[in-house]
């Protein structure tokens, strides 16, 4: 087994800190979520990954994810550029429309209904912006004429499309450079990639990524405990009953066992987010790198 293995950037004020010792542990990526209101602490992910930039060099770089649709389009392509040329090309960009918590749509003056189509218009414009000069683009929500943005990179980053629906299979075929879903079983994500290439119309078959949040401990029965309580707060809802189907629980071997799970259905690169109490996420990623990833990233 053979993953490219990442994790969350869980340091709100101290990313930089954070990744250098990612990057010195030998891990692929970084990765780092965004809300602009969320029923835990959230940042965003362009300003943590700009401090884990300026503080590595071989590491690369996730949004795991940006909320396309409360970005304008232009800036979103801008964003993504300056982060691609200051990190030396570094910067991956995953993308999901988000809608769970309908209030920061509103915040930003987006109606949530209208996440998807506002998502597929702005994976449009990126690309068009990240490829063209004085381009210009009439849509739905957004039109414009002689727009440059530079500098950027040439190839522009990797687009990943996250989500779980059958409408997120059809962008990643139709946008995505990778598939980044989450909350999946490995009998989801292998009929996943099915779906997206028989849908796919041009250039290479997508790249196979996975989040996944999980929990290791040297007792099984912790490591569901907590998982199990820190989901349940994170999302609003009971867990108690779905961590064992979408989480990785239990001892390094129970984690490595489900990882294998993941590399037979498909995929190759994983970004993983600890679910456990605040206090324990240092003691968590240290028997992770210590006990599972050299066992799963060769």
């Amino acid at each position: 087994m053979h993953l490219d293995v990442g994790l969350t950037l869980q340091s709100a004020s101290d990313p930089a800190g954070e990744a250098a010792a990612l990057e010195a542990a030998g891990y692929r990526y970084a990765t780092v979520g965004e809300h602009v209101s969320f029923n835990v602490p959230v940042t965003n992910s362009f300003i943590s990954l700009a401090a884990a930039a300026g503080a590595t060099t071989t590491l690369e770089l996730m949004s795991g994810i940006v909320l396309a649709p409360l970005y304008p389009p232009a800036l979103l392509a801008k964003l993504g550029a300056a982060l691609a040329v200051a990190s030396g090309g570094r910067y991956h960009m995953g993308v999901g429309v988000g809608g769970e918590i309908p209030a920061e749509f509103e915040a930003c003056g987006v109606p949530v209904a209208e996440r998807g189509a506002r998502t597929d218009e702005a994976l449009e414009i990126v690309r068009l912006l990240w490829s063209t000069d004085h381009a210009e683009y009439t849509g739905r929500f957004t039109s414009f004429r002689d727009v440059t943005i530079a500098p950027r990179l040439d190839p522009p980053p990797p687009i990943w499309v996250s989500g779980r629906s059958e409408a997120a299979m059809r962008r990643a075929a139709r946008f995505g450079d990778g598939w980044f879903p989450y909350m999946y079983t490995p009998e989801m994500y292998a009929s996943s990639l099915t779906t997206i290439a028989s849908r796919r119309e041009h250039g290479a078959p997508v790249r196979p990524g996975l989040f996944m949040w999980g929990c290791v401990h040297e007792d099984r029965s912790v490591a569901e405990r907590w998982a199990a309580d820190a989901l349940s707060k994170t999302y609003a809802q009971d867990f108690s009953r779905l961590v064992g189907k979408y989480a990785f629980v239990g001892t390094p071997d129970d984690v490595i066992t489900r990882f294998a799970e993941f590399a037979d259905a498909g995929v190759d690169t994983l970004l993983c987010s600890f679910a456990c109490p605040e206090s324990e996420v240092a003691a968590t990623r240290d028997l992770f790198t210590a006990e599972v990833l050299p066992r799963v990233q060769c």
